[in-house]
């Protein structure tokens, strides 16, 4: 069933332009900035000691700020679903933006890790959010597109914040005070910007009066509410809605594929230079392999999304996990020629990067809007979970010296697993 409402139509109206869009964007983008900008100032902070840093420390704020991402990530569905879109994208990004603030003036390790942690809660929470506006906001009813060009923002406020850190590294305050003036600059433009959801309206207002919803027009409904298109009236909300009837089984899979996909993007990213030094490459070679597989990473973006829209979602994220696993395994081959090896990089990054954002894409088409804020949240957070082991399984591998060429094996195989859980995943789901 569909509905439509005045204030939905309202919205629309006031929803014309790209101001949406590009407001997610930013507000991934300034995600991406602040995730990273840590890794960027850890090594001045241990050359320092600053605030009294050690490896230890620096090991533990690292960790209980991925914990904070994973946290915030799965706590963020029922309030985003509850409460709309829009106020959870305000509201994660001034949290983040004040306690990424605080952080700069943190006095020692103990508040520093703990503003960085409540930091994480909002940064992790605030990607799902968007996913979710985003997806509703598109009027072609595709989620491919939509959603691979959106988390293209996370790369770039990681790109971003690498150059600055080039610059700026010695002075780790202002890298913080950056993102935090950033956010808070960017939340006037957000309320004024930044309409609700119209498929979240017609949602609540299928709660307060069913029947005098479904009797309105569905034509300025959603195209991308459920798979036939439309607002379920029937729709269970907040965890319920993920194990309902079929969608338990897509629940499942597409939590496991997410769990894999962030734990090749992690560890990709965390260990990549120092795997390639190990295998013989110059570290100024690996340093520029990480950056071309982040390059590649934006492209496979937006060539996913166009052929998920295209030629459906999950035939794509099978295929690009099934050739994330060949390019990973091609990597364990010695490259005397550093082009060819750049290109090697360069195609890998295309597939993995971007294998783990179709599922989200997967997901915000599937499940019905009442539901769509928790699966995302959950997909995420279940993801996070990934990211920290990712890391930590490669850096054991490191450690005992086999991360070249078993590393790249083991991601072959996880990204294998990945292919796995999205194959069990019915395509649609009635």
């Amino acid at each position: 069933m569909s509905a439509t409402t005045p204030s939905a139509s309202t919205t629309g109206s006031a929803s014309a332009g790209r101001w949406p869009a590009v407001l997610c964007w930013l507000a991934v983008a300034l995600e991406g900035f602040d995730l990273v900008v840590l890794g960027a100032v850890i090594p001045e902070l241990l050359a320092t000691e600053a605030l009294g840093f050690t490896p230890e420390a620096a090991t533990m704020v690292a960790t209980l700020s991925l914990v904070g991402v994973g946290l915030g990530a799965v706590s963020v569905g029922p309030v985003v679903d509850r409460i709309g879109r829009r106020w959870a994208i305000i509201g994660c990004v001034i949290g983040f933006s004040v306690f990424t603030l605080l952080v700069a003036f943190a006095p020692n390790v103990a508040l520093f890790t703990t503003y960085r942690f409540i930091a994480g809660l909002f940064l992790g929470a605030v990607m799902p959010s968007a996913l979710a506006y985003i997806s509703e906001y598109n009027k072609s009813g595709k989620t491919g597109k939509a959603t691979t060009l959106t988390m293209t923002g996370y790369h770039a406020g990681a790109v971003a914040i690498s150059l600055l850190a080039v610059a700026y590294s010695h002075n780790w305050h202002l890298l913080f005070l950056a993102g935090g003036v950033a956010g808070l600059l960017m939340v006037p433009l957000l309320l004024w910007k930044l309409p609700e959801s119209e498929v979240f309206l017609i949602a609540q207002e299928l709660k307060r009066d069913p029947a005098a919803a479904q009797a309105k027009d569905a034509d300025a409904a959603d195209p991308a509410g459920t798979v036939d298109g439309t607002v379920d009236a029937q729709a269970k909300t907040g965890m319920a809605g993920l194990f309902s009837g079929k969608l338990a089984l897509v629940t499942i899979g597409v939590w496991a594929a997410s769990f894999m996909g962030l734990l090749l993007v992690y560890g990709l990213n965390t260990w990549l230079p120092k795997i390639m030094a190990d295998a013989g490459y110059e570290v100024s070679d690996s340093l520029v392999m990480l950056f071309v597989m982040n390059i590649g990473a934006v492209v496979g973006l937006v060539l996913a999304g166009w052929l998920a829209d295209k030629h459906g979602t999950k035939k794509i994220v099978l295929m690009w996990f099934v050739l994330a696993a060949i390019f990973l395994a091609a990597l364990s081959i010695p490259m005397t020629s550093q082009v060819l090896l750049n290109i090697a990089v360069f195609i890998t990054g295309v597939f993995v990067f971007s294998a783990q954002v179709l599922v989200y894409a997967f997901v915000s088409a599937v499940y019905p809007a009442q539901a769509r804020g928790t699966a995302l949240g959950m997909a995420s957070g279940i993801g996070r979970i990934g990211a920290i082991v990712g890391p930590f399984i490669t850096g054991t591998l490191v450690t005992a010296g086999i991360a070249y060429p078993w590393g790249f094996y083991l991601f072959a195989v996880v990204a294998l697993f990945g292919f796995a859980a999205m194959a069990i995943v019915p395509r649609s789901v009635r």
